[in-house]
């Protein structure tokens, strides 16, 4: 499932964090980076789902933590070694009508999603510039950043647009070091925790996508892998500051 021959990568070696690893696209992308000899370290709030990755996976070191504890994060990641790579994947979602949202629900949402993927960022692009390491960082956004799609989740959607504007403002002032920051913007998963959640409560959301999009299907886990390692990748060294949409063509043609 997770196996990638894609020539030229040279991921060999290449120490790489990738957040919310525990299931979904993050474990993934960590058991493909895996696959591809990267030292992935693998962080995720959730101990038990790092250890049926660490038990799939023996190479990938796992690190327990919630990116929205700001300082928690920041303590265990400042213990790590110098990054090649970060994926910012770590992310939730909740729904509610934008005109009764509370408060308190956009700020969860907004401390995963976009505070925590900047935390990361910073403690893993300071290490990097301290010992003069080019890298690459990616984020993990959504096509939600560029269009409506869904009714009940503006705190997602801002969340989204959020870090969109942080991969632009990350890549311009990291560029001089010579590290990278771009994001993947897919739509609606087919097969994640994400979408499930999403297609319990919208059950005709799955068939009214499809009938949207000119591929005629929803993306799959590794239709968005695929990507990610090719930004983590030699391949696109002089890519940077980029939002990179993974949607069918959704976004950009329109289907009667």
């Amino acid at each position: 499932m997770y196996n990638f021959n894609m020539a030229g990568l040279n991921l060999a070696g290449k120490n790489i964090l990738v957040t919310g690893a525990g299931r979904g696209l993050g474990r993934a992308i960590a058991i493909a980076l895996a696959e591809h000899d990267s030292k992935v370290f693998a962080l995720s709030r959730n101990p038990s789902t790092l250890d049926s990755l660490v038990k799939e996976q023996p190479s990938i070191e796992p690190i327990v933590a919630d990116v929205s504890d700001w300082q928690e994060t920041r303590r265990k990641l400042e213990d790590l070694r110098t990054m090649d790579g970060l994926v910012n994947n770590a992310g939730i979602i909740d729904t509610d009508p934008a005109t009764k949202v509370s408060k308190e629900k956009i700020y969860k949402i907004l401390d995963t999603n976009l505070l925590g993927a900047i935390n990361c960022t910073q403690v893993v692009a300071n290490k990097m510039i301290q010992v003069g390491r080019p890298g690459s960082i990616v984020n993990v956004s959504s096509n939600t950043s560029l269009i409506a799609t869904a009714i009940g989740i503006l705190p997602y959607a801002m969340s989204k647009g959020g870090l969109d504007a942080a991969t632009r403002q990350f890549a311009l002032e990291l560029g001089p070091y010579n590290i990278r920051v771009n994001s993947v913007n897919p739509a609606l998963f087919r097969t994640t925790n994400m979408s499930a959640q999403l297609t319990e409560e919208f059950p005709e959301l799955i068939k009214q996508m499809e009938l949207r999009t000119p591929l005629k299907r929803l993306a799959e886990v590794n239709d968005v892998t695929g990507p990610v390692l090719y930004f983590l990748s030699d391949l696109s060294s002089m890519v940077t500051a980029t939002c990179n949409v993974i949607d069918g063509g959704t976004l950009n043609c329109t289907v009667y």
